[in-house]
């Protein structure tokens, strides 16, 4: 379990009458109540801003558990994925996250987000394991927003007292990343978000360990979505899906969360070789044959 993240609480004033739900494997939820992350760096203007953005302008801040998100927070998740000048030097992206039933789901809204894309955060916030919130992430202007995954990740923490496992939030991390290096290189987000559901679908629902297995995973998801891609993009994804199958994912869970993206995939005609699972012990087992029969001369 990780060291929590840096952070200065600025609010804690809970809601009293809204509605509590009891989630399975989490604590108390109250449903419908915002928790917000501020980027610590916003002028007041800028803060204002950000608060219209999100719908919060009309309404008392001390409502709200208020959560600062630092530069330093930013560097300390990132610098392994971004140049450091990316990241920049000023926390700006602000996050909104609210609570909401059992099978709500995950989903994303953003504002003045000009890098990730709602789908990109979503399939990031899968991997985090973060499930049944609406989540919006805005900027003062626009911004890449590649920084706003802590920050629902903060958010999301306060609102249920749990620590997101460090190898999730790792993994979280360099999806996001990885995915819009993709959007880049493919030209296209959907198509993007759209191979990374798919390949971490299958390798977790498949328990896939080898270089060889996730490659084929990946040849087969990038011919049914018509992409190409470059050696050293299978080599990231491959070394990414290496992390997720770690993390032992629920793919129900994956499918429940975001319902639509998982339907939709359904629809492609996608197998996996289960076959290849087996080559490597089958290989083992016909060499030890092989072995004894040269020995008798059979």
């Amino acid at each position: 379990m990780r060291k929590k993240l840096t952070a200065v609480l600025l609010a804690a004033t809970m809601l009293l009458t809204s509605g509590v739900t009891v989630f399975a494997d989490r604590v108390d939820v109250v449903i419908n109540k915002p928790y917000l992350a501020l980027g610590a760096d916003l002028s007041p203007q800028e803060q204002m801003t950000v608060l219209s953005l999100l719908g919060l302008d009309d309404i008392n801040v001390d409502d709200y558990d208020i959560i600062s998100i630092t530069n330093a927070d930013e560097h300390e998740y990132l610098d392994k994925y971004l140049d450091a000048s990316i990241i920049g030097t000023r926390a700006l992206s602000s996050v909104l996250v609210v609570g909401k039933e059992a099978g709500n789901g995950i989903h994303v809204t953003t504002k003045n987000i000009s890098y990730c894309t709602e789908g990109m955060y979503r399939n990031a916030l899968l991997t985090a394991g973060i499930e049944d919130a609406d989540i919006t992430v805005a900027g003062p202007f626009s911004i890449s927003g590649t920084a706003a995954l802590v920050g629902a990740i903060k958010a999301y923490e306060t609102m249920t007292g749990e620590e997101i496992d460090d190898e999730n939030l790792d993994a979280a991390n360099d999806e996001l990343v990885l995915t819009g290096k993709l959007v880049e290189d493919i030209g296209d987000s959907e198509k993007a978000e759209d191979l990374m559901a798919l390949v971490k679908q299958e390798v977790a629902e498949n328990k896939l360990t080898s270089a060889e297995d996730i490659q084929n995973v990946v040849d087969q998801a990038c011919e049914q979505l018509d992409i190409q891609l470059s050696e050293e993009n299978q080599q990231q994804i491959a070394k990414l899906m290496k992390k997720i199958e770690g993390l032992d994912l629920d793919v129900d869970k994956l499918k429940d969360q975001a319902k639509d993206l998982y339907q939709k995939l359904e629809n492609l005609d996608f197998h996996v070789d289960k076959e290849s699972v087996g080559n490597f012990f089958t290989r083992i087992i016909d060499a030890i044959v092989k072995f004894f029969q040269g020995l008798f001369g059979k």
